[in-house]
């Protein structure tokens, strides 16, 4: 039984995708409401807060997934994910359960330093220091032996469906529909993205790979790393539409987060967007050559088809 921990999110939706395709239809979605993906998929209703909820969720699975989410909310983030964190380690600690966390890069400088699975962490503001701090549990749960884990690392999203990023709310999805993209910052600076496909069947390859454990993975990206600019006119090339965009200086954003609380709490992560942003994953494509990277041409080409289709049901 492979069970995943926030399975309706676009992350934990894609990882049910790839499991069943590739490595197992014994697969267990838990979620405080979760939906099916493929049909022979368990439902399990659990709240990641509650020990004994977590506890039975994993109870009876080979591997766990954390793929979680949290809305952007420095207090919610705060508050939750830590005892959410604690829950799930106590679970795969009590019950023998594998683990796989699925991280991302708040906790690393926020510079055009070139990240690797060895980089410092070193983190700008509040939702930085949460995921330093889940990371440093993670670790140190596999540094003493209680639980048998490995943390699968992406940069900033880009993709289909649900997808939740910066990228696809402010330059994917307005482009999509014709409207200006908007940019934070700077249009050229170099910046990495995965494809969250790519990111799901990853992070499903090295579940099933017993060796991987043990250790951080970069999950496999792009490695052309396009600036905001170059992205926007693929995009628009690919959409059938005008690259128009505009950049958001400092003091916009700033006079927006006023009246959102959104924006405003996005902020601590406005550094990433004045400089390159290097995510480097050759470690994963020397380990598994065999996979496939999606180019963000291609990725771009997917979403567009995802659309039509769905305009056409």
């Amino acid at each position: 039984m492979h069970t995943i921990l926030g399975s309706n999110g676009q992350i934990g939706t894609e990882l049910a995708r790839a499991l069943h395709k590739s490595h197992t239809t014994d697969i267990r979605l838990v979620s405080r409401k979760p939906k099916k993906v493929n049909e022979s998929d368990v439902l399990f209703p659990a709240d990641l807060m509650d020990a004994r909820q977590t506890s039975q969720a994993v109870k009876g699975s080979k591997v766990a997934y954390l793929t979680a989410g949290l809305p952007m909310d420095t207090r919610l983030w705060v508050e939750q994910w830590p005892t959410i964190m604690s829950n799930v380690l106590a679970a795969c600690e009590e019950h023998q359960v594998k683990l796989v966390f699925f991280d991302n890069t708040y906790m690393y400088p926020q510079t055009s330093d070139v990240q690797k699975e060895n980089t410092p962490f070193k983190p700008n503001g509040k939702k930085g220091q949460i995921r330093a701090q889940l990371a440093k549990q993670v670790l140190k749960a596999m540094e003493e032996k209680r639980v048998e884990a490995v943390i699968c690392r992406a940069p900033e999203f880009y993709g289909p469906g649900l997808t939740q990023s910066i990228t696809n709310a402010t330059v994917i999805e307005p482009l999509k529909q014709g409207k200006k993209a908007k940019v934070f910052l700077r249009d050229d600076t170099r910046r990495s993205l995965i494809y969250t496909p790519d990111a799901s069947r990853a992070m499903a390859l090295i579940g099933n790979t017993p060796d991987a454990f043990g250790q951080t993975w970069h999950l496999p990206i792009d490695d052309s790393r396009l600036t905001y600019k170059q992205l926007i006119e693929l995009a628009a090339k690919t959409f059938g539409v005008q690259p128009r965009y505009m950049i958001l200086k400092k003091w916009m954003l700033r006079l927006a987060g006023l009246f959102s609380a959104q924006i405003r709490d996005a902020g601590e992560l406005l550094p990433r967007y004045e400089a390159d942003n290097i995510f480097c994953s050759d470690q994963f494509k020397a380990r598994f050559p065999e996979f496939k990277v999606t180019t963000i041409e291609q990725g771009l080409k997917e979403i567009a088809a995802s659309q039509a289709g769905a305009n056409a049901t």
